[in-house]
């Protein structure tokens, strides 16, 4: 058949896919898929505490680190890096390791629970958000500190006025966790299990879904994946710019 249409075979085929992948994404959104739901809403869940643990730790200790001098701080600074580039399968084998059943926390009775998912998503993120908030308090200048202190400000005051001032910076920190947490698939799946409606989330279904030959399912889902993302990317980034002065070349 291919010979007998030649090009017009690959179009053929190529509308089919596209239309089978259109109906699913249709059948999710207007008809309200109760699996394409639930994976989603925990997706946003699992993220989003994730994320909010991942700043919470991460951006206190980035910006500790840039305005306070130690012994160690070298080592420390490239331990973060070293953090940023961490293999998700390794934190996930460790995490693992310590909540089964017979680890040290095995009592807990987090293994293959949203929970589980959530330290391997936060340990995988703060290391890149503490370093790039590091960067970005460094980034400022480096006697306006002093300066503030200098004025009569309170170290408190002053941080808090540091933090301020490279907001713009650590908001890209949080973007860039909030990307790390919401693709992960290898730890998730090690502790989580991709159970459905349990631990399912939108980037394990993909995966499992490539695993099963559904390669028109695992697009659609991966098209609501990337939707998600950009929408809260793009809501993250008009906080980052919002209130920034403009310059007189983009009036």
């Amino acid at each position: 058949m291919r010979e007998e249409f030649g090009d017009d075979y690959l179009i053929i085929n190529g509308a089919i896919f596209l239309s089978e992948i259109k109906t699913y994404l249709l059948r999710s959104c207007l008809c309200a898929d109760t699996d394409v739901l639930d994976i989603t809403s925990l997706t946003l869940q699992v993220s989003f505490i994730a994320t909010f643990i991942s700043i919470v730790v991460g951006v206190p200790a980035g910006v500790w680190m840039a305005l306070n001098a130690f012994r160690g701080k070298a080592l420390l600074c490239a331990l973060l890096n070293f953090g940023m580039g961490l293999p998700p399968v390794v934190v996930g084998l460790m995490v693992s390791l310590l909540l089964w059943r017979y680890g040290p926390l095995g009592e807990l009775g987090w293994m293959y629970t949203p929970k589980a998912m959530v330290i391997v998503q936060s340990i995988v993120a703060i290391p890149i958000v503490a370093s790039l908030s590091f960067s970005a308090i460094c980034s400022l200048n480096s006697k306006l500190y002093l300066q503030l202190l200098s004025l009569g400000a309170s170290q408190w005051q002053a941080q808090l006025l540091l933090v301020r001032e490279a907001r713009i910076g650590l908001m890209a920190a949080v973007i860039a966790g909030f990307g790390r947490v919401v693709s992960e698939v290898g730890a998730s799946m090690m502790v989580g299990g991709n159970i459905r409606s349990q631990t399912r989330v939108l980037a394990t279904a993909t995966v499992m879904e490539v695993g099963k030959g559904n390669y028109d399912v695992a697009l659609a889902i991966g098209v609501i994946l990337l939707l998600v993302t950009f929408i809260i990317v793009w809501l993250m980034t008009y906080l980052q710019h919002q209130n920034t002065k403009v310059s007189p070349h983009e009036r």
